[in-house]
């Protein structure tokens, strides 16, 4: 089952994220995901790097679980530089592009002073939906 965008009458558009998303089905909770790789490796040091990485790890356990990116439903992004993701915007875009297409769930984007691990620069947690 894929997921229906929710945007309410008059409001400006959303760029990047959904306002509200609506699905049926098998609820998958994706935890937390960082930008190093399945041998638990960072092979970049740079936020965009990691981001791509981080959403790489997010796609493979939605995909594990028999979905595919457009199952999810809502993401959660913890970044420990918000400069460093206002910067690159640009380049942030092709590399979510990469990983997820044109695919936007809902999404919400907090700043946070550090992660677990020290070399990690972003986080992200997602919720699928997966049919049944």
């Amino acid at each position: 089952m894929s997921t229906i965008t929710v945007h309410p009458d008059g409001w400006k558009p959303a760029k990047g994220y959904a306002n509200g998303m609506i699905a049926e089905g098998r609820v998958l909770f994706v935890g937390g995901q960082i930008g190093w790789n399945a041998h638990q490796v960072f092979e970049h040091d740079d936020f965009i790097g990691q981001m791509r990485q981080a959403l790489r790890n997010v796609a493979d356990v939605v995909q594990a679980a028999g979905g595919s990116v457009e199952n999810i439903a809502r993401m959660t992004w913890y970044v420990t530089d918000k400069g460093d993701y206002l910067a690159h915007q640009k380049k942030v875009g092709q590399a979510y592009r990469e990983v997820m297409g044109y695919h936007f769930p809902a999404m919400t984007m907090v700043v946070v002073s550090a992660l677990i691990e020290d070399a990690a620069k972003v986080e992200i947690e997602a919720t699928a939906v997966l049919p049944r």
